[in-house]
């Protein structure tokens, strides 16, 4: 059985038998939930559905959230990729952002979403994975199987730092969900475990610190637009350690690294909407506009 415990463990492991990270981890986890693999592949099979419909939803031109700060980011992005040819990032990378967009956009209208791992960060594995699946450049099968190795590394992330913004900040989330995707991505198109622990360490600096300053203490500003900076940071970790860029310095002390600033952030910038953006004079005036002085 998996100790989830390093990215080091996972990558052993595979290499070992091998395999997949996926392959191996839907075998432990079938075992460790007593059901059959094809059971808990199922389970996961809705899970994609689900983000699916969630960014299908959260593209809607109507589409608001609760309080009336956010919505309709996703329609926009979209009729912007279709207007302008992708705009600057291109087609695909636009589509994926839309996706993005879409899914938190879904889940501060209180829509159903997948947790990925968290509902502050649930954008950015399902922008990475769906364009991939719309544009036909993976079976939906390696889709599925993909999400995975993203739930392995998320429960690495888990065990040895943080995936709450409450007690790592939004490194912790947008910061973890980008690396789970980036590890998703690399052994969806074909990259080697090893690869997909450098596309994680990759991902994890490259958001080292980030702190969680949700305005009105809600998840959604800025939280929808850095699910957006998360799917970047996927794809281009992703794509340097598909190159051979590995990481200098390993996935899991990036990791012990992350969880140290964690803990040396103050508590303003945990999720409290006492620092960073929310206390700022438009982030308080926002506050007051949602919930009165």
């Amino acid at each position: 059985m998996l100790k989830y415990e390093s990215v080091s463990e996972l990558v052993q492991a595979a290499e070992e038998r091998g395999a997949r990270i996926a392959d191996l981890v839907l075998d432990d986890q079938a075992e460790a939930m007593e059901v059959s693999p094809l059971e808990l592949y199922e389970k996961m099979e809705i899970d994609l559905h689900v983000m699916r419909e969630a960014a299908k939803a959260g593209a809607e031109e109507g589409q608001r959230s609760m309080s009336g700060l956010t919505g309709g980011e996703g329609f926009r992005m979209t009729e912007y990729v279709r207007e302008k040819n992708g705009g600057l990032c291109g087609p695909f990378l636009g589509k994926a952002m839309a996706k993005a967009l879409a899914v938190a956009g879904c889940n501060a209208s209180m829509g159903r979403i997948v947790a990925a791992p968290t509902a502050g960060s649930c954008g950015i594995l399902p922008g990475c994975i769906l364009t991939l699946l719309q544009e036909g450049v993976v079976a939906e099968k390696d889709a599925v199987m993909a999400m995975f190795t993203a739930g392995a590394f998320g429960m690495v992330i888990a065990n040895r730092a943080s995936i709450a913004g409450a007690q790592g900040g939004c490194q912790a989330e947008c910061g973890s969900a980008a690396a789970m995707a980036a590890a998703a991505l690399v052994e969806l198109m074909g990259g080697t475990p090893a690869q997909c622990a450098d596309a994680c360490a990759i991902a994890i600096s490259s958001q080292m610190g980030l702190v969680c300053d949700p305005v009105a203490g809600l998840v959604e500003i800025p939280c929808i637009k850095r699910n957006v900076s998360g799917l970047m940071i996927a794809f281009s970790s992703a794509d340097l350690a598909l190159a051979g860029i590995g990481a200098k310095i390993p996935a899991d002390e990036c990791l012990d690294a992350m969880r140290e600033v964690g803990d040396a952030l103050p508590a303003s910038l945990k999720e409290t909407a006492g620092g960073g953006l929310a206390a700022t004079p438009t982030g308080r005036k926002l506050q007051k506009q949602v919930f009165g002085s």
